[in-house]
C-alpha cells in the first residue's frame, strides 16, 4: 500500500495555510509547504510564512531551506520534501502539503522529466535575453518551435518559458511532446487533493487585503534589510512579487501607492495562471473553505480511514 498523503492547494488567498493547519491539528500532521519563495531565508513577509509560534505548534517542512543567493529547482523540492515526508511518516503522523505552486506539488507527487538537468550557462543566456527581448518575446520564441505547449504557458510565465527553452534545447524536440513522453509516471503516494476555490471578487477582495497587510506588517523594511545583506534585484528570489515591486519603489522609480497597486495586479495575474494549472488535474477536488470545512474534514477523515473521527473537530474550530 501506497503511504497516504494529503495535498491542499489552489490559488493564492483562499485559505490553504489556515486550512492545513486545522487539518494538521486534528489528525496529527506535519506540514510540507509547496511554495516556491518560502524555501528562501529572510523572505518573510512578502511571502506570508506562518509566525515562528504557530510553526513552533505544528512542524513545518521546506520553509528558510536556501539563502536568496542559492538555486533552488523543482528538483531540489522533490529530493527534500520526499525526504520530509519519510521522516513524518517514520513519526506516525499525517504528510500535509499546502501550496500553490503546482511545479513543485507535480515534481513531488509525479515526478519530473530525467536526464535534461539544467545548464547554468543556457539558463544565463536566455535570462540575459529576457532582460533585453521581455518575458513575452522570450515565449513568441518558444510559440515557434512548440505553439500547443506555449498555449499552455503564460507570456509572464518567465520560469516555465525557460525551461521549456532549456528543454528544447537540449532535447532538440518540442517540450510539450518531451513531457508527454515521459508520462509523469513517478506516483510514490495515495493522494487526496484537496483544492480551495473562490468566486473572482472575493478573491480580488483578499488579495488586496494581503497586500495591504504585508505593507503595514514591515515590507518595504524587510526589502531594504536584504538589500544591506548584498541580496540584490539580479537574484531570482528578489523578483518574486511583492520584492520585485518594492525593489522599483526603493530605486525611487515609482511611489509606494504605485508598489502596491502593481502587487495587487501582479498577483491578481499568478492567481489567474494558478487557478489555470490547478483546473487540468481531474483528481482534485474542490470546496470553498471555510464554508464546506465540515464536507473538507469527513472527506479527510474517510481518506485515512478514520470516518467519524475529525468531523466534530471541524464544526468548532
Amino acid at each position: 500500500m501506497k503511504p497516504k498523503v494529503i495535498v491542499v492547494l489552489g490559488p493564492t488567498a483562499t485559505g490553504k495555510s489556515d486550512l492545513g493547519l486545522e487539518l494538521a491539528r486534528t489528525f496529527g500532521g506535519e506540514i510540507i509547504s509547496a511554495d516556491s519563495v518560502q524555501v528562501y531565508r529572510l523572505m518573510d513577509i512578502g511571502t506570508a510564512k506562518p509566525p515562528e509560534e504557530v510553526r513552533r505548534e505544528v512542524r513545518h517542512h521546506m520553509i528558510d531551506v536556501v539563502w536568496p543567493d542559492e538555486e533552488f529547482s523543482a528538483g531540489d523540492f522533490r529530493r527534500l520534501a520526499r525526504k520530509a515526508i519519510e521522516e513524518i511518516l517514520l513519526r506516525g503522523r499525517i504528510p500535509i502539503v499546502v501550496g500553490g505552486t503546482g511545479l513543485y506539488i507535480k515534481a513531488l507527487t509525479e515526478g519530473l522529466i530525467e536526464g535534461l538537468k539544467a545548464q547554468r550557462d543556457l539558463r544565463e543566456e536566455l535570462l540575459r535575453e529576457a532582460r533585453a527581448i521581455g518575458s513575452r518575446g522570450l515565449w513568441e520564441r518558444l510559440r515557434e518551435i512548440d505553439p500547443r505547449g506555449a498555449e499552455a504557458i503564460h507570456p509572464n510565465d518567465l520560469y516555465r518559458i525557460i525551461r521549456a527553452l532549456e528543454i528544447h534545447h537540449l532535447s532538440g524536440l518540442p517540450p510539450s511532446s518531451v513531457r508527454e513522453g515521459h508520462g509523469f509516471g513517478d506516483r510514490p503516494y495515495d493522494l487526496l487533493k484537496v483544492g480551495l476555490i473562490r468566486p473572482r471578487k472575493e478573491l480580488y477582495r483578499r488579495i488586496d487585503q494581503r497586500v495591504e497587510q504585508m505593507i503595514k506588517g514591515g515590507l518595504v523594511e524587510e526589502v531594504k534589510g536584504l538589500l544591506k545583506r548584498g541580496y540584490g534585484e539580479g537574484l531570482i528570489s528578489m523578483k518574486a512579487i511583492g520584492y520585485k515591486e518594492i525593489l522599483k519603489y526603493l530605486r525611487g522609480e515609482i511611489s509606494l501607492d504605485e508598489a502596491v497597486r502593481l502587487m495587487k495586479r501582479n498577483t491578481r495575474h499568478l492567481a489567474k495562471r494558478q487557478i489555470t494549472w490547478f483546473k487540468r488535474d481531474p483528481e482534485i477536488q474542490w470546496f470553498r473553505y471555510p464554508e464546506e470545512r465540515e464536507r473538507i474534514f469527513r472527506l479527510v477523515a474517510e481518506f485515512l480511514g478514520r470516518a467519524g473521527d475529525g468531523t466534530e473537530g471541524a464544526q468548532t474550530h
